[in-house]
């Protein structure tokens, strides 16, 4: 897998893991929305400084991003769509 395809593949899982949207996860690193969605379908070649911060972010080392999936595993599913219930 190539390193564009290896931080998609890991920046779905970890985000969607933790239960994070797309556009939360932006704010909260202070990039663009678009901009995470283009990382995860490998249209955007982030900067290290980039990868730095969505790693801080997301409370993983940056090695995180380049962690070789399993033979054979699925891609990480995308979060449900639409609003959470308010409880």
């Amino acid at each position: 897998m190539k390193g564009r395809a290896l931080v998609a593949w890991n920046l779905r899982r970890i985000r969607v893991r933790r239960g994070l949207s797309q556009e939360r996860l932006a704010f909260d690193a202070g990039v663009d929305r678009s901009y995470v969605g283009g990382l995860e379908r490998e249209e955007e070649n982030p900067t290290v400084d980039v990868l730095d911060r969505l790693a801080g972010t997301l409370s993983v080392a940056i090695s995180e991003f380049f962690v070789e999936p399993a033979k054979g595993a699925s891609p990480p599913k995308p979060l449900r769509s639409g609003r959470r219930r308010s409880r």
